[in-house]
């Protein structure tokens, strides 16, 4: 199979984590991927042979956005995009192990992680709107259980952005419904990332399963959301908590 027969997907923050197991599934089912990240992809997390281009990228820089969006482009050429996943987020952390609320902190890290959380996500989807039209594809942005409910370790500069990435998710699945594109988000509770601090075991009781979720659990709806059993699902949000967002 040629790169040219193949389905075409774009993710973001493919280096580890839930965009590492996306990249996976994508890839073992046959998919071009197209991904970035801050940094290269360790050789360790590398997906071997299967068609991959990963392109190092800043994403809560809008010169660099720019950059990938070129050359991500210029890949594809006058050929179709499938899917674009919105995966990448920033959550920051006080050294002291507090939780960064709206009293403290920094404002420049509010625009930080709104950068890079709520933005790129945006102009991604700009960027890629011509070749996502050409694929009748579909946009998955990767939300989370803090933008719904406030959490206990997520702080409030990253719930804010997460929310507003909702939002965003429902406003777009009504203007690119004219493009033949679908927009739709997963909302992961706690998943077993690098993200997660030792302290989160403590919600693991709140957890109805009982467990964290893995991200193979997150990239599998991704998947969904991005294949031919969804192409009716637009504008909604799965819910990938363990059923956490009920209590």
């Amino acid at each position: 199979m040629t790169t040219e027969s193949m389905r075409t997907v774009v993710i973001t923050g493919a280096s580890r984590g839930i965009g590492h197991q996306t990249v996976i599934r994508f890839a073992r089912a046959g998919w071009r991927v197209i991904s970035c990240s801050r940094e290269d992809i360790p050789a360790e997390c590398k997906v071997g042979p299967m068609a991959h281009r990963h392109i190092p990228t800043d994403l809560s820089d809008g010169k660099s956005i720019a950059a990938f969006i070129e050359q991500a482009n210029e890949a594809i050429g006058a050929g179709p995009v499938h899917a674009l996943v919105n995966n990448a987020g920033v959550s920051p952390k006080t050294s002291f192990k507090e939780r960064l609320g709206t009293l403290n902190g920094s404002l420049d890290h509010w625009r930080e992680v709104f950068e890079l959380n709520f933005f790129a996500p945006l102009l991604l989807a700009r960027g890629f709107a011509a070749a996502l039209h050409r694929g009748q594809g579909a946009i998955v942005n990767v939300t989370s259980i803090a933008g719904h409910r406030v959490h206990p370790f997520a702080g409030s500069a990253y719930a804010c952005s997460k929310a507003a990435l909702s939002a965003l998710t429902r406003e777009m699945a009504v203007e690119f419904a004219h493009l033949d594109v679908r927009v739709n988000a997963v909302c992961p509770g706690e998943i077993e990332t690098a993200m997660l601090s030792p302290e989160y075991e403590d919600l693991v009781p709140r957890i109805p399963m009982g467990h964290m979720g893995l991200p193979q659990d997150v990239a599998g709806a991704v998947f969904y959301l991005c294949g031919p059993d969804a192409a009716y699902v637009s504008g909604t949000e799965i819910m990938i908590t363990g059923g956490q967002h009920l209590i």
